[in-house]
């Protein structure tokens, strides 16, 4: 019945974009001109809310998100120096994350598109933390090479155009981030798990010898559950025991297994595709240690590496703005019956 709402949309050459993220406990919004020109981007967390509990709850990020995305909005388009209706479309997460916060920032997006009279685009959160690379080099094209590195996933990617991508390797279990996090747990740090795992590693050592998932064979794939059980299984013997155990090493040597095969597979996969140049996004490209480490592995082999500020590796509304362009390019407009996607297939809709 919506259908008619698909059609009858001019494809502008230079679109301004708003884009609305809310997949988890950032609400975000973003003006973008053009898929690269980040105009304003402003973001709203409700992650002190959660550290209590030792993760995101999503009945609070939901409610969180419904309190905050007008007031997000608003301080997008007030800091972008454009009005409203200067506003050439909107885009809009529809998956993967938090259903029920998915369907705040969804209907809001569908709401003010319709009262705009502009073209609703949805985008795929996998493919915005791909995209967030647009916005740290305008003058990157593909191909290239990209390893994404977040909460909920983990990938190599060999990205062949803006809209074509195939999928080198991935994890089996749990993602990176989503091992960090539980790491963490295990031996008593807050939410969230990154950031508090990489300070407390800056003061110990690498000297646990930990499984390094996969590094050898299975291609490009891997394995984060090993690992994370053998911190776990670690913990609880020297506890038992009455043993006492640096928790600043046991920080250090996960984070060191848990990013040096990131490393490691990236650099394969530029080497094996004949391709000189990595991107990276995600959560987990956020982490100072597997920023300092690319660099210095992509500057010995010659490669160029495109990282993102922390900021855009982060959820963030912008880099949903520039993988929205690339849909926009494309026509790839919704109706009002779109509906949001807890999961969204990474072989399939990158």
């Amino acid at each position: 019945m919506y259908a008619d709402l698909k059609k009858g949309f001019k494809i502008k050459p230079d679109p301004v974009i708003l884009s609305i993220e809310s997949s988890c406990d950032e609400t975000a919004a973003a003006v973008v001109r053009g898929g690269r020109e980040i105009l304003s981007s402003e973001i709203i967390s409700s992650c002190s809310e959660h550290i209590r509990f030792g993760g995101v709850v999503p009945e609070i990020a939901s409610r969180a998100h419904t309190t905050a995305v007008s007031e997000v909005v608003k301080r997008a388009i007030n800091a972008s120096g454009v009005d409203l209706t200067d506003i050439d479309a909107v885009a809009v997460t529809y998956g993967a994350g938090l259903l029920g916060a998915l369907l705040v920032g969804l209907s809001y997006a569908k709401a003010l598109a319709f009262s705009l009279g502009v073209p609703i685009i949805p985008v795929s959160h996998i493919r915005g933390h791909l995209a967030a690379a647009y916005l740290a080099d305008k003058t990157l094209e593909p191909p290239f090479i990209s390893l994404l590195a977040s909460g909920g996933h983990t990938a190599v990617i060999e990205v062949k155009k803006v809209d074509e991508f195939r999928l080198l390797g991935g994890t089996l279990d749990d993602a990176v981030g989503e091992a960090f996090d539980k790491v963490a747990r295990t031996i008593g740090l807050e939410y969230p798990g990154g950031p508090n795992i990489e300070k407390l590693a800056e003061e110990g050592k690498n000297a646990i010898a930990l499984p390094k998932m996969l590094k050898g064979d299975g291609g490009y794939n891997f394995s984060y559950s090993g690992l994370k059980t053998a911190v776990v299984n670690y913990v609880h013997n020297a506890k038992q025991h009455g043993q006492t155990f640096s928790k600043a090493d046991v920080a250090r040597s996960f984070q060191c297994s848990a990013i040096d095969v990131l490393v490691e597979k990236s650099l394969k996969a530029c080497g094996e595709c004949k391709l000189n140049t990595l991107t990276v996004g995600g959560g987990v490209a956020a982490n100072g240690y597997l920023r300092k480490r690319l660099d210095e592995e992509c500057k010995k082999a010659g490669i160029k590496l495109v990282l993102p500020p922390k900021i855009l590796c982060t959820d963030n509304a912008a880099m949903i703005g520039a993988e929205g362009f690339i849909q926009y390019e494309k026509g790839n407009f919704a109706d009002l019956g779109l509906n949001a996607k807890a999961r969204v297939d990474l072989g399939q809709n990158i």
